[in-house]
């Protein structure tokens, strides 16, 4: 089984090795990729040091599955050559995910749609991956007609640059700055560019993304995204209404059986996810479950996971291990 693995020296390329040695991927050649100026580096994977090689190498090595986190430009070019050559590539970049010819997947929800026809696969946006693995029981169970969504979202979400800023802001430290404002102290609505309806990308990804996951075009979602002084971890408030009515205990159940998702929910202990549980997890966490008490059928409910983990990293690697153990490529 050869791997490529393709923005191997990012933030979440690094997160992407670390879990392919955590869950012990079948890999019998690995190759680490990134862009020409990492070319020639080394890494380091299961005390193996690896020499970084150019994509134009990658494609030609025709790697049976090719992990990308390199950037939706770099996936827009290279994914097509390396589905060429017959290499499945799972994508984390924005660049496929609403390409109605390419499966947009959360494997504890829709891999069964995956064939061997399928070259590209988008993994879904971050924060739309967590909201979905807490919704989709209830979806099934309640079905959805309104999901209201805020973020809170961490720094790690924008890179090693943002890390860098919130870490220099905390030491009194000057630097580079990754956004328009201090991050330190401060919270920024303004996850992503805007586009001309005055939402972000980022929101404009959570409202659209779960209706393909769910292959369901009849509830909507609308979002607002905000980045807080975190390192690590999104969090979000998500306030649903369902057609059918619902029993809290029996909401409770459901996450409590629903695999991938950890349920955290007892206001007497003071017990509710938080960031700083979720790091390095790769369990979405779920809690503050209340009745909308405004409106029926609506129910509040506070989410959070490890963004560079479930909501990237982790998620592409489950998908390369459903393709490996369905025999799709």
């Amino acid at each position: 089984m050869k791997i490529a693995v393709v923005g191997a020296t990012g933030m979440v390329g690094e997160v992407m090795l670390k879990v392919l040695e955590e869950r012990n991927f079948p890999i019998t050649e690995l190759l680490l990729v990134a862009s020409e100026r990492s070319v020639g580096k080394k890494m380091t994977f299961k005390n193996k040091e690896y020499t970084i090689i150019g994509l134009a190498d990658a494609v030609a090595a025709k790697p049976q599955i090719a992990i990308f986190s390199a950037g939706g430009d770099t996936s827009l070019e290279w994914a097509p050559k390396f589905a060429e050559v017959g290499t499945t590539v799972v994508d984390n970049s924005s660049a496929w995910r609403m390409d109605p010819t390419k499966k947009l997947v959360v494997p504890e929800i829709n891999a069964q749609e995956l064939t061997k026809d399928d070259k590209i696969i988008a993994n879904p946006n971050c924060s739309t991956i967590q909201m979905v693995m807490a919704l989709a029981p209830l979806h099934a169970a309640y079905k959805m007609k309104r999901v209201v969504v805020s973020t809170y979202q961490s720094v790690s979400g924008t890179g090693v640059k943002a890390v860098k800023q919130l870490e220099n802001e905390i030491a009194g430290v000057e630097g580079e700055m990754a956004y328009p404002y201090p991050i330190g102290r401060n919270a920024l609505p303004h996850c992503d560019v805007f586009m001309e309806n005055g939402y972000t990308k980022e929101e404009m990804k959570l409202a659209r993304e779960p209706q393909k996951i769910f292959n369901d075009s009849t509830f909507s979602v609308t979002a607002t995204a905000v980045r807080i002084p975190t390192a690590g971890g999104h969090s979000e408030s998500v306030n649903v209404e369902f057609e059918n009515d619902f029993d809290l205990s029996d909401v409770r159940k459901m996450l409590s059986e629903t695999p991938g998702v950890v349920l955290q929910d007892n206001t007497e202990t003071n017990t509710y996810p938080m960031p700083i549980y979720a790091h390095d997890k790769d369990e979405v966490f779920v809690g503050r479950l209340r009745r909308d008490e405004t409106q029926p059928n609506t129910l509040n409910m506070w989410i959070v996971a490890d963004n560079l983990r479930k909501g990237a990293a982790t998620n592409t690697i489950q998908i390369a291990e459903y393709l490996l153990e369905n025999n799709l490529v």
